[in-house]
C-alpha cells in the first residue's frame, strides 16, 4: 500500500500535474500577498491619519461659516447661524464640541503709540474660552475695566513683519514686544465712543481673528450695538476626524465652508480606499482562480490515479485514508505560501515604516493584527475548498 502512496506522490510532483501544481502555488502566493497588502495598507493609513503621534490638536478644530453667494451692501442675516442651525450642527455624531463665534456690532479703531505710527480700523470676535488654544489667565474682562485683553492670530503678526513692515520701512516686531505695547482701542457707534487700553496676551495658531473675552463682547454689543442678541457669524467645531466623509457631506449639503486644507485627508482617504479596494479586488480574483486551479489540479490527480485508487479500495483502503493522504500533499503548500507572503509583507512594512519615519510620519514597523487575521482566513478558505474537492473526486473514483 505504501508503494501505491509513493506512486501517487510521484504523479502529483511530476508529469502532467507538475505544471498545474506550480501555477496553483504561484497564483495562491500572489493572491495572498495582494490581499495582505490591501489589508496592511488600510491599517497603515488609519495609523497615519489618526494615531496620536501623527495628529495635532489644531487639526481637530474647524472654523465653519456659510458660503457667501452674493455681494450685499449690508450684512445679510441669512449668512448668520440661527440657533436652530447651531443646535442641528452640534447634534451630528461627528461633532465633539461646537461653539459660536460672535462678531462685534460696533466700530473699532486701534492705534499704536510711539514711533510705530500704526492706526487702523479693526474688528473683534469672541468665542468660548474652551475653543481657544491660548491659555492665559489674563484673558478675562470685567465691566468697568479699562484694560482689554486681546489675542491676535500669528498670521497677522507674520503678515505685518514680512509684508507690511518691509514695504513701508517700518520696524519689525517680535511677539514679546507686541505684548508690552499698550494699544489704544476706541469703540464707537457714531453716537458715542469709549476708549480702552488693549493688551495682547497671546497669539493663536488656530483662530485667524482678533479675539476679545466674551464678557466684553456681550457688554459692548449691548452698549454700542443693536442691543439684540447677536447670532453667530461663524462656529468653531471640534471633531475627532476632520476627514470624516459624513462631515464633508454635511458641510456641502448645507453650503458651509471651512479651511479646505483641514479636509484634504478626506480626499486622500477616498483615494487610498479606492487603491486598497482595487488591490483587494485583484487579490480576490487571483485567489478565486488559484483555488479553481487547485480544484482542477486535484481532479486531474485523482483522475490520473483512478486505477490505483480503485485497486487501493479493493485492497481495503478506506476513502478517508486516501483523502488524508492527498490533503497531506497539499496542506504544506498553503503554509509555505502563507509564510513566504507574510515574510515579504513584513519586509515591505519595515522598509515603508523607516522611509516614512524619515519624513516625520509614524506607523508600526511590524504587520498589524488584521493582516495576520487575513492570512488565517485565506489559508482556512483554501483549505476548506480543497477538502471539498478531494472529498468529491475521491468519492467519484473510489
Amino acid at each position: 500500500m505504501k508503494a501505491f502512496f509513493r506512486l501517487l506522490h510521484k504523479i502529483i510532483r511530476t508529469g502532467v500535474g507538475r505544471t498545474r501544481f506550480v501555477m496553483a502555488a504561484l497564483g495562491l502566493g500572489i493572491a495572498t500577498l495582494l490581499l495582505l497588502l490591501a489589508v496592511q495598507t488600510w491599517d497603515d493609513f488609519e495609523q497615519l491619519l489618526y494615531s496620536q503621534r501623527n495628529t495635532t490638536e489644531s487639526a481637530d478644530f474647524l472654523v465653519v461659516s456659510k458660503k457667501i453667494e452674493h455681494t450685499s451692501a449690508s450684512v445679510n442675516a441669512s449668512n448668520m447661524f440661527t440657533p436652530e442651525e447651531v443646535q442641528a450642527f452640534s447634534r451630528q455624531p461627528f461633532v465633539k464640541g461646537l461653539g459660536g463665534i460672535t462678531s462685534s456690532q460696533y466700530k473699532v479703531d486701534v492705534a499704536a503709540p510711539g514711533n510705530l505710527q500704526f492706526t487702523s480700523e479693526m474688528f473683534f470676535e469672541a468665542m468660548p474660552d474652551s475653543f481657544i488654544d491660548v491659555h492665559n489667565d489674563a484673558f478675562h474682562w470685567q465691566q468697568g475695566s479699562r484694560v482689554l485683553p486681546i489675542i491676535l492670530p500669528n498670521d497677522f503678526l507674520n503678515l505685518y513683519n514680512f509684508g507690511f513692515a518691509l514695504t513701508q520701512d517700518l520696524p519689525q516686531i517680535s511677539p514679546e514686544s507686541v505684548k508690552v505695547i499698550p494699544l489704544e482701542i476706541t469703540i464707537s457707534n457714531g453716537v458715542r465712543r469709549e476708549q480702552f487700553i488693549g493688551k495682547v496676551v497671546g497669539f493663536s495658531d488656530r483662530i485667524t481673528s482678533f479675539l476679545v473675552p466674551q464678557s466684553f463682547m456681550q457688554w459692548a454689543n449691548a452698549s454700542y450695538g443693536s442691543g439684540q442678541p447677536t447670532p453667530a457669524s461663524r462656529v468653531i467645531v471640534k471633531v475627532d476626524d476632520p476627514s470624516n466623509p459624513a462631515l464633508v457631506k454635511y458641510l456641502d449639503d448645507h453650503a458651509y465652508s471651512t479651511n479646505q486644507d483641514k479636509l484634504r485627508h478626506s480626499r486622500t482617504r477616498q483615494v487610498v480606499q479606492i487603491i486598497v479596494s482595487v488591490i483587494g479586488f485583484f487579490g480576490l480574483v487571483l485567489l478565486f482562480f488559484a483555488m479553481l486551479v487547485f480544484s482542477m489540479f486535484i481532479q486531474l490527480i485523482v483522475a490520473s490515479c483512478r486505477g490505483e485508487i480503485e485497486l487501493l479500495v479493493i485492497l481495503g483502503t478506506a476513502p478517508g485514508q486516501l483523502r488524508r493522504f492527498l490533503m497531506k500533499q497539499f496542506a504544506p503548500l498553503y503554509m509555505i505560501t502563507g509564510i513566504v507572503a507574510l515574510l515579504i509583507m513584513s519586509g515591505l512594512q519595515y522598509a515603508a515604516s523607516k522611509a516614512l519615519q524619515a519624513h516625520g510620519f509614524f506607523m508600526g514597523s511590524w504587520i498589524g493584527v488584521y493582516t495576520g487575521v487575513a492570512l488565517l482566513v485565506i489559508i482556512s478558505a483554501v483549505y476548506l475548498v480543497n477538502v471539498m474537492a478531494v472529498r468529491k473526486y475521491v468519492a467519484l473514483y473510489s
